[in-house]
């Protein structure tokens, strides 16, 4: 290896951000990842609360859930691609700041219709968030670490599990669904203050240009990334969606352990973002279709768990965190090394098509509930929607396998 080889090596393994203290930046940005999952799932565990609430049923309820998600859909490539010029951190800021406004408002509905346009715009910032924060959690480690920095950051959502929506659910159901709402958005303006404390400049990338950006959509394998997103998470959220009354009437928990059982549900999630970085060490298309297999497996199974026994409930809680908590960092780290000049609106499009799973896992869920199904059927829906992200992961290998045997070809 030659001494240009080595130097080029070097250089590219450099971080291109180099903050006073990594760590407490990434504990920034993990922050507003915390406000992120807390609001976005504490409406799942207070579903029968806000359904008493606006007078409606709990599967309308669940098309609050996919008002959120669509927010997420919409805003996460509208907002990454039209703040791709200005510098990072300022757009973390104006993201989360927006963020904070829109919770606030949500606290405020006195209706379903309200409540509904205030999720909808809570969703707005969602996508865009995680994905520029991601590029910014990669930009401060070294390559070889990117996936790990990425998982760091998303561990906020995960942790966010084990303390935010529990100790919000239980705060919505002794004094109103309302407050968890309140509480995310005083948590969003303490990450305002975080990220402008610790993150560093972070200056947009040279010669960036919205055709740049959507030049990402040209490519096959980003949009076979996204659908692995898409329909392969479908499945988990059309049974977390429902978890509450899943637990309750499937599972005969009392309502007052559900807030227990979400945060079984977010230790899953937090170990299986820990874990993400190791398992991609076994190739990351691999590590994907892997863990796909294994969720598929995991729903499939997940009703006749719950109904068995108390103790394999909670098993099948846990492992729904966990396996497509490890999958969600792959998938964002697979998006930014295939949309080369794009990464910025790649890496936003994963939380935007994660969040038309979360919107397409909660209706077929109210459809099969709807139809006066059983608690057990959305997670078979799931599992169905599983098998096809594993199709969709396959085809990219392919893809790819035929790609490099034509570049070796022309070598």
């Amino acid at each position: 290896m030659t001494d240009a080889t080595l130097s080029a090596q070097t250089e590219l393994d450099e971080p291109t951000v180099r903050p006073a203290h990594v760590n407490l930046a990434l504990l920034a940005l993990a922050v507003g990842g915390f406000a992120i999952g807390t609001t976005e799932f504490v409406t799942m565990g207070l579903l029968p609360e806000v359904a008493d609430g606006v007078g409606i049923d709990i599967p309308t309820a669940g098309h609050i859930v996919s008002a959120y998600a669509a927010g997420v859909v919409v805003g996460a490539p509208i907002l990454a691609t039209l703040g791709a010029r200005l510098p990072r951190k300022q757009l973390l800021l104006w993201l989360m700041g927006a963020f904070a406004v829109a919770n606030v408002l949500s606290a405020l509905a006195n209706g379903y219709g309200l409540l509904m346009g205030a999720r909808f715009l809570s969703g707005l910032p969602h996508g865009a968030y995680f994905g520029v924060g991601s590029l910014v959690a990669a930009s401060m480690v070294p390559a070889h670490r990117r996936t790990w920095a990425v998982s760091m950051m998303i561990t906020g959502l995960t942790v966010a599990n084990i303390v935010g929506v529990p100790v919000t659910t239980r705060i919505g159901q002794s004094y109103g669904w309302q407050w968890p709402y309140a509480a995310v958005g005083v948590i969003a303006l303490l990450t305002v203050l975080a990220v402008w404390r610790w993150v560093p400049f972070c200056p947009p990338d040279g010669g960036l240009s919205l055709r740049s950006e959507l030049s990402a959509l040209k490519r096959p394998q980003v949009w076979l990334a996204l659908g692995i997103g898409t329909v392969g998470f479908g499945g988990m959220f059309a049974t977390f969606s429902y978890i509450s009354p899943t637990m309750t009437e499937l599972g005969g928990f009392g309502r007052a352990t559900i807030p227990l059982i979400l945060a079984l549900y977010g230790v899953g999630m937090t170990i299986g973002a820990v874990l993400s970085g190791t398992v991609s060490r076994i190739g990351m298309i691999r590590g994907i279709t892997v863990l796909l297999v294994a969720i598929a497996v995991m729903l499939f199974l997940f009703g006749p768990a719950v109904q068995a026994a108390k103790w394999s409930a909670l098993v099948a809680v846990f492992v729904l965190g966990l396996l497509p908590s490890a999958l969600v960092p792959m998938l964002q780290t697979r998006l930014m090394d295939v949309a080369h000049e794009g990464q910025a609106l790649a890496a936003a499009l994963n939380h935007s098509t994660l969040n038309l799973a979360n919107a397409l896992g909660a209706w077929l869920g109210s459809i099969v509930l709807s139809a006066g199904l059983g608690y057990e059927w959305p997670s078979r829906v799931g599992g169905f929607l599983a098998v096809a992200g594993i199709g969709i992961a396959l085809w990219s290998a392919l893809l790819q396998r035929s790609t490099q045997r034509s570049a070796r070809r022309m070598a």
